[in-house]
């Protein structure tokens, strides 16, 4: 229904966020990770939304990419995960991890989330195992387009990943190799494989 909201941050706690737009404030759940990436109260947000409408409520669930926003509207159809569960996973853990952890069967990353235990986490796994792909992991190597930045390592990363894969190793543990690389800026795919295949050992 609300695609996104755009304005002043008003009001922000760890949870919620009241988003100012045109004189109308947008009371906004968010994730704690979401929370520490906000500016501070006055500046400008940009948040995509998920509404919930209910017979006693009329919630939105804000994130700061559309690429996060999918990933919780995948969570919230695994049963026993609504919204709040949704949150409290991506609060533990970045949405890159959450990828991570769903292709890789990790149940004990996913279960250290307030409220979700290890069933959980597994029919969490089992049903999302085959709706998360190997290019949406690759997504959050890459720098958000919607945020409108870019850098030399775009794209560099993701040919480090196809490289590890093609020597064998497993596409999770090659993103995750991929992603502890530090300093990406100005390296070429071959320098960062490099750098991957030393975490690998």
């Amino acid at each position: 229904m609300i695609a996104y909201v755009k304005g002043e941050i008003a009001e922000l706690t760890e949870d919620n966020v009241v988003v100012e737009v045109a004189g109308v404030g947008f009371n906004v759940n968010i994730s704690a990770r979401v929370a520490q990436a906000l500016p501070a109260v006055g500046e400008q947000v940009k948040l995509y939304t998920y509404t919930l409408v209910r017979e006693d409520a009329f919630s939105l669930y804000g994130f700061l990419s559309r690429s996060e926003l999918e990933l919780f509207k995948k969570c919230i159809t695994v049963s026993g995960i609504g919204p709040k569960g949704a949150l409290a996973i991506l609060s533990a853990m970045d949405a890159d991890s959450l990828r991570y952890a769903i292709l890789s069967g990790d149940v004990k990353a996913i279960s250290k989330a307030q409220g979700i235990g290890a069933r959980t986490a597994e029919r969490l796994i089992l049903e999302l195992k085959d709706k998360v792909s190997y290019d949406d992991a690759l997504i959050g190597l890459e720098v958000e387009r919607e945020q409108g930045k870019d850098t030399p390592a775009d794209g560099a990363e993701r040919e480090a990943v196809e490289a590890l894969t093609a020597l064998g190793y497993g596409q999770a543990e090659s993103l995750k190799a991929v992603r502890a690389v530090k300093d990406l800026d100005g390296m070429d795919s071959s320098a960062i494989l490099k750098a991957a295949l030393k975490n690998l050992f």
